[in-house]
């Protein structure tokens, strides 16, 4: 005979064999909002738990460990960029705005996800080097190789200075990341709370500007 009262795993009335992705969906939510209303990559079980309104033991039911939960949250926000920069470099249309589109993107997708290149590289740096080459092969090398096509198709079409695809890289990943991961200094010296979506605008349009400025011939 079944018993009766909340499941020990997800903390709710469901059995385990009932449970859907959006379980797991929910602690990678809460595990994304915790990290950008903290500005920070660490997190602990009792906190992801009780953000997501379920059984932290559920971390080791979908993921293996805290580990694997944060390989989980990269693996679903880099993603994304892998795939949009691929089909954008894919794209019928000038060099130039294909750049400005991506830029555009990048800027956006730090606001959304300040930790994301903490996040990142921090997997690179404390996982086994099988999974560091995993991370590389999948999301950094793409997105080199996009970026060198991208440059290769605008000198070809006498648009753009040949600058090097890997400072380039650095250039637009840096501005990002730096940026979005600076709420410290924006408190303490500006005296403003945090980012606000006119701030990020503001700052797409300058990045923009200050980067193909760079690039483009005169």
């Amino acid at each position: 005979m079944a018993s009766s009262g909340s499941n020990s795993v997800t903390g709710t009335d469901a059995p385990v064999n009932d449970l859907t992705v959006g379980a797991r969906e929910q602690l990678l939510d809460a595990a994304s909002d915790i990290m950008r209303e903290g500005d920070t990559i660490d997190l602990s079980l009792s906190e992801l738990s009780l953000r997501a309104g379920l059984n932290s033991a559920l971390v080791k039911y979908y993921f293996g460990n805290k580990n694997g939960l944060m390989s989980a949250l990269l693996d679903r926000n880099m993603g994304k960029i892998v795939t949009d920069l691929g089909a954008l470099v894919a794209k019928d249309m000038p060099p130039e705005e294909k750049l400005r589109r991506h830029i555009s993107g990048v800027i956006d997708t730090y606001y959304t996800f300040p930790y994301l290149n903490r996040l990142m590289m921090r997997m690179i740096r404390d996982s086994a080097p099988v999974e560091a080459a995993r991370i590389a092969e999948r999301y950094l090398k793409p997105i080199s190789r996009a970026y060198e096509k991208l440059i290769e198709e605008g000198v070809k079409a006498g648009k753009f200075r040949p600058v090097d695809p890997q400072l380039f890289y650095f250039s637009v990943t840096g501005a990002a990341d730096r940026f979005f991961a600076a709420r410290l200094v924006l408190r303490h010296c500006y005296d403003q709370a945090d980012i606000s979506q006119e701030m990020r605008d503001a700052y797409r349009e300058h990045t923009i500007g200050l980067i193909m400025r760079g690039l483009l011939l005169d």
